[in-house]
């Protein structure tokens, strides 16, 4: 059956971000919209840079992706003996990668992280790989992981905007999202039963209406490192910094700027008819976003998005009020930001055409001649 692309937008040319707008401490910075993706604003944002503990939101998101959040990790000599921030694992633990993850973001543990990586994929350096690999797929080209754990090695580094990338993928993932925001936890050791307490090191969630992550970062070669996220008004922004002296009043001021020149736009609305169809029987058929869905855009701007529909040109009754009868696709920049169903606007009954009943009606005769013939 032929299929109907039905492309619907709005469109509109932004202005050149505001690059240089804010002054900051970082040497290099970057703030984006967490739905879309559209630079807010940046400094230095596309010049490689070691990223220290930074590195950890990418080795959370390789072990999350790589469906390990249930499994029992044996701790190693080597990922014991890290130097460095800790959770405090020793040789021989044993723990769920799900508490690992806590340890790993909140209290930045190297530990945790080569526990991770020699658990999902044998060694540091496959690891490694693994995320540089993941990063390039998100569209963090000028990026390369060397460790898992962000100390200073040679071919180890990112940018801020490429940092934002990663961030903002990792955010979209529940799991992640969960871990980051998390200020305090309690998780205990499968083999002994022990406990182990975590503190969250991003001061952010404290000192910040409506921040939700995301990692801290330093070492004396690199300076301080920090990403953030925060939620207003069902808005989420991610602010990067990288080599920041002053990188908790540089992220205020990244993320008040994108709160204060950004606003939430309706982008399609659930229930509102975009278009009709017709069933193979030409009666007329509502096409409704099962969903809504918004983005952030700057004031007195529209939405930038391209509107997809795919749906059959005739479809097959009957159809219940609410089914799903297509996809649409929101689409920013090439990228398909959101799915939703198409569902139906009303309820569409069968119809059987006087076609039908005409020919059910002489084939009812028929069998009636029949029975009679026989009769006789």
């Amino acid at each position: 059956m032929r299929k109907i692309c039905l492309i619907l937008f709005f469109f509109v040319i932004f202005s050149r971000t505001e690059a240089y707008a804010l002054e900051v401490s970082a040497e290099y910075a970057c703030v984006i919209e967490e739905k879309t993706g559209e630079v807010v604003y940046e400094k230095n944002a596309r010049i490689a840079y070691p990223m220290a503990s930074t590195t950890k939101i990418m080795t959370a998101l390789t072990a999350i992706e790589a469906d390990a959040l249930d499994d029992v990790v044996t701790v190693s000599a080597n990922a014991a003996n890290q130097e460095g921030s800790s959770m405090y694992l020793r040789s021989g633990d044993k723990i769920l990668m799900r508490d690992l993850l806590y340890g790993l973001m909140l209290n930045s543990g190297n530990d945790a992280a080569v526990a991770i990586a020699e658990h999902v994929a044998g060694d540091v350096e496959s690891f490694a790989k693994l995320m540089t690999e993941k990063a390039h797929e998100i569209g963090a080209r000028n990026t390369q992981f060397k460790n898992p754990s962000g100390l200073d090695e040679a071919g180890h580094y990112t940018t801020a905007y490429d940092l934002a990338l990663i961030t903002r993928r990792s955010m979209q993932n529940p799991e992640f999202a969960e871990i980051v925001k998390t200020k305090n936890k309690k998780i205990s050791l499968i083999n002994t039963q022990a406990d182990i307490y975590l503190s969250n090191h991003n001061k952010m969630l404290d000192i910040y209406s409506g921040a939700d992550g995301v990692k801290t970062g330093y070492t004396k070669a690199t300076g301080r490192c920090l990403v953030s996220t925060a939620v207003r008004d069902g808005m989420r922004f991610i602010a990067v910094t990288l080599n920041a002296p002053d990188d908790w009043n540089d992220h205020k001021k990244m993320l008040d700027y994108a709160f204060e020149n950004y606003e939430r736009r309706t982008v399609i609305t659930a229930g509102s008819i975009i278009k009709t169809v017709k069933t193979e029987n030409d009666e007329e058929v509502g096409v409704c976003a099962g969903k809504s869905f918004d983005v952030a855009v700057r004031k007195n701007k529209e939405p930038d998005c391209t509107i997809v529909l795919h749906i059959s040109d005739r479809l097959k009754a009957p159809i219940n009020k609410g089914e799903k009868i297509g996809v649409l696709d929101i689409v920013y920049k090439h990228e398909i930001i959101k799915t939703i169903d198409l569902v139906s606007s009303d309820d569409v009954m069968k119809n059987i055409r006087q076609a039908d009943k005409v020919s059910f009606a002489e084939e009812l005769k028929n069998i009636f001649k029949a029975w009679l013939i026989k009769q006789t």
